[in-house]
């Protein structure tokens, strides 16, 4: 319906894409507003990048952070609610981030902000959020930036090469001169791994390992939000090495690579593949590990442990959760870690 900024040059084809990534493409019966993310192949030649740093923002981030040359990322917030004036019943309606940086925290947080609003005021919502982060700093690793949008400072820092493992971010200095109080956000990036794991939590080391081979993999999950929360979880375990294969968080059959991916003529591409169809259990049943996960749970108690099944059981369209592989893991699981962590 619309793009913003207005000179922001997407082909057709990309446009096409990112209408078709932009809902659940399964039936969603959820009423209410959804947020999840995908990543889209960039179509066409390169284009000059309206970001002027020459490469210094590449040499100084995480090699798990770097700016992707082509693909893009998409943020979604997806609402659904009840509408009797709209012909289908229902008022639907996504608005999408879309940029090369692989920030789903601080995106997600800035959508939250802008959505609620951009589907009550529409254009000039959009317009004078883009004016507000026009004004905002380049992201430079290792900085602590404010971003001020709508009335809040989201206050973030950058992560650098140079940080050490495991610490924590420095401690926020700057805070003095901020009215109202900014919006903290301990990462721009990073997902909650316990909570996105819990139902494979004594499967780590095995995915760990398909995940560091670069094995071909498909999940296969009840909603767009838990397939891309999952793949990108699954792509991070690895930090700070950088998984070096293709992901697609969130994937339907509308996608151009579709036939590529269910051909059966040649292996499976290595890629970690998020999907929320059930059509897919048929098309993809020739790939050698699929990861089938439940609705996420929040409440206190651990999901139950999902098992590892042999893939000739995924015949059947209900398919109960589990890792549905024949693979044999190198390493000896750490049966005392996974005890701590389910603990």
């Amino acid at each position: 319906q619309l793009v913003y900024p207005h000179d922001f040059r997407l082909t057709e084809k990309e446009k096409t894409s990112i209408c078709y990534l932009s809902f659940p493409d399964s039936y969603s019966g959820g009423l209410g507003d959804t947020q999840f993310s995908f990543r889209l192949r960039q179509a066409g030649g390169p284009r000059s990048s309206p970001f002027q740093d020459d490469g210094r923002y590449n040499r100084e981030a995480p090699l798990t952070l770097q700016r992707e040359a082509a693909h893009y990322f998409g943020y979604v917030y997806f609402r659904q609610v009840k509408d009797s004036s709209m012909r289908r019943g229902y008022f639907q309606k996504s608005l999408v981030l879309v940029s090369r940086l692989p920030y789903v925290n601080l995106f997600q947080c800035l959508l939250q902000l802008i959505a609620p609003e951009y589907f009550d005021k529409l254009e000039p919502c959009l317009e004078a959020v883009c004016n507000e982060i026009d004004q905002w700093p380049p992201p430079v690793p290792g900085q602590t930036l404010n971003l001020p949008v709508m009335g809040v400072v989201i206050q973030v820092r950058i992560p650098s090469r140079v940080d050490k493992p495991g610490s924590s971010p420095v401690k926020q200095c700057n805070q003095e001169n901020l009215l109202p109080a900014p919006l903290v956000l301990p990462s721009v990036h990073e997902l909650d791994l316990f909570r996105c794991f819990q139902p494979v939590l004594i499967h780590i080391q095995m995915l760990w390992e398909l995940m560091l081979l670069g094995e071909p993999m498909v999940v296969m999950a009840p909603s767009p939000t838990v397939s891309s929360e999952m793949v990108l979880a699954l792509t991070s375990c690895l930090a700070p090495l950088r998984y070096c294969c293709d992901f697609r968080p969130y994937f339907t059959i509308h996608d151009s690579e579709f036939k590529e991916y269910t051909t059966r003529t040649q292996a499976p591409p290595n890629i970690v593949v998020g999907v929320t169809n059930p059509f897919f259990i048929k098309t993809l049943q020739h790939w050698p590990h699929i990861l089938r996960v439940g609705e996420l749970r929040m409440s206190g108690d651990l999901p139950k442990q999902v098992k590892v099944k042999k893939l000739a059981k995924l015949k059947t369209l209900d398919t109960k959760p589990g890792i549905y592989t024949s693979y044999k893991t190198f390493l000896h699981k750490d049966k005392t870690l996974i005890k701590r962590l389910l603990k």
